[in-house]
């Protein structure tokens, strides 16, 4: 990759001029400042005690005494900016690359045999998915998608909260819908669950002869029956299909939440008060100490989590991602303390996380909140039958995970170039037109003399192209799939802009093949980083 290429060849050239340190390379906020620029000379200056420009006049000679084939021009700006001009057959040999690498351009072997393990959804089965979930479902699909990019060994896991007082209030309150009892009632419980879809698991249990009184029937047949229900919306939503479903009860049934907390008394970290047993997370960085056994009795929800990603760690899983809501925050602090208090050679930020805020949705200028199957939220299937498994997708992963996103039904409605997935997909549905009119072979694209580009739009679409690799590389390290749509559009826009400055359809068959070529790489980015997101790259719009 030609980033990675410079970087390498300043990296060399700092130590021939007896440097060391760890050259980044940026675009530079203004193109007519160059195509790449560092600051290196900057970062060195002070511990080397020396003016910065008198560094990066010593950085420049010495790569200037060892030229790269890339380059064509070097300058130092500012304080000590160095800036990198590329030349035009640089610029341009993107188009080359993309077409001949098409699906796996963007592919990297950097992380290659990397476990990756990325916990993702894991909603308890007490009712549909709803919008929170959908988020948490585009992100950890796309990002699991990033991930093996680089060449990692992706592993998606569903956690069920299958035990515990949520099943129980499902059980009882599918229970008193099949006896006749309303929602509202004087025997309707408190934290009951009050959607419609609980009247229709009641009657589906009843119609298949199934005693309203044996509890652990009903349980059965209600967590069996929203576990199916979720597995099918997901299905629709286009994420792939998880490799373990992990369930939260059996961590009681095989003996591991005892077991850990056995192991939590044995490591000296634990102490009882009021009838108590408590974990001394401060001794890990924790703001308080928790409670682990409450004096009534039962372990508190953060116990089976450490138990949870002990298994984790057994597993073979060294790196592992959590995805899940901010209101999760302040579990991240307990479960890695008591993972350390453990003291079994597990890293001291494992596991990582990846936070989501919930969704708003507004239709009409005005916000949604009640869904009359689910009662007092919006689910997955409304938005997916509202605009779209694509729109939905696009949408729940554009903005930065932990910012607040309000989800506008109406624009994801919308066929303007306010709509983002529309304005990508709608470029990548002209370049197809064009290019079935192009009449240009796809071999002879690939071998088109790419010399013929001039325009500096082509060369603008050729520059944000070659970003696409380092990218999708910096997404997966940062665990930020919310670049990959914002940099699909900044590709569409560069590609409209283009095709408004030059025709493509011309009559000098040199001319016509490189901006043909340049289009189909185009296309290619496109519908790689689509495919990425789960999104469809239509043909025809």
């Amino acid at each position: 990759m030609q980033k990675e290429q410079l970087s390498a060849w300043l990296a060399e050239g700092l130590g021939r001029a007896g440097l060391s340190g760890q050259p980044t390379l940026e675009r530079p906020k203004q193109a007519d400042h160059g195509d790449w620029a560092t600051n290196i000379a900057l970062q060195l200056a002070k511990p080397l005690g020396k003016n910065p420009r008198e560094v990066a006049t010593l950085i420049k000679t010495t790569l200037d005494a060892n030229p790269h084939p890339l380059v064509d021009e070097i300058s130092i700006a500012g304080p000590g900016f160095i800036n990198i001009r590329l030349n035009g057959a640089a610029k341009f040999a993107v188009v080359a690359d993309v077409l001949k690498q098409r699906e796996t351009f963007g592919n990297s072997t950097l992380r290659a045999g990397e476990n990756v393990m990325v916990e993702f959804v894991s909603a308890n089965p007490t009712g549909p998915l709803h919008t929170g979930h959908a988020r948490q479902a585009a992100l950890g699909d796309t990002l699991c998608n990033i991930l093996q990019t680089q060449g990692c060994k992706v592993h998606r896991e569903f956690y069920y909260n299958d035990a515990g007082n949520q099943i129980d209030n499902l059980t009882r309150s599918v229970q008193l819908r099949a006896k006749g009892t309303e929602p509202g009632s004087a025997d309707w419980p408190d934290d009951g669950y009050r959607g419609d879809y609980i009247l229709e698991l009641a009657q589906q249990f009843k119609n298949k002869g199934g005693n309203p009184d044996d509890a652990d029937a009903v349980r059965a047949f209600a967590v069996n029956a929203l576990r199916g229900e979720q597995d099918k919306d997901l299905t629709a939503f286009g994420v792939k299909k998880f490799d373990c479903y992990y369930l939260e009860s059996s961590l009681y049934t095989d003996g591991r939440v005892d077991k850990t907390v056995a192991s939590l008394n044995a490591s000296g970290h634990t102490f009882e008060l009021d009838g108590a047993l408590w974990l001394k997370t401060t001794d890990f960085g924790d703001d308080k100490d928790r409670v682990m056994r409450k004096g009534a009795g039962g372990y508190t929800y953060f116990v089976p989590d450490v138990a949870y990603h002990v298994t984790k760690w057994e597993r073979g899983f060294t790196s592992v991602v959590n995805i899940q809501g901010t209101d999760h925050h302040g579990t991240i602090s307990r479960v890695r303390a008591g993972l350390q208090a453990l003291n079994v050679g597990i890293p001291k930020g494992y596991p990582d996380y990846l936070l989501h805020s919930m969704v708003r949705v507004m239709k009409g200028g005005e916000e949604v909140k009640i869904s009359k199957r689910a009662g007092s939220y919006i689910t997955l299937g409304e938005l997916i039958e509202w605009v779209g498994k694509d729109a939905v997708r696009f949408f729940l992963v554009a903005r930065k995970a932990d910012s607040e996103f309000t989800f506008d039904i109406d624009l994801a409605l919308s066929q303007s170039e306010e709509n983002p997935v529309y304005y990508v997909q709608y470029a990548h549905a002209r370049i197809c037109s064009v290019l079935r009119d192009g009449g240009v072979a796809p071999d002879a694209l690939a071998a088109a003399d790419l010399s013929a580009l001039t325009h500096e739009k082509a060369e603008a679409l050729a520059i944000k192209l070659a970003d696409f690799p380092s990218l999708v590389a910096t997404a997966a390290r940062d665990l930020a799939p919310h670049m990959l749509p914002y940099y699909l559009r900044e590709v569409a826009a560069a590609f409209h802009t283009y095709y408004n400055a030059e025709r493509f359809l011309v009559d000098d068959p040199r001319d016509r093949a490189a901006r043909l070529a340049l289009a189909a790489a185009t296309a290619q980015v496109l519908k790689n980083g689509l495919g990425l997101l789960g999104v469809s790259a239509p043909e025809r719009m």
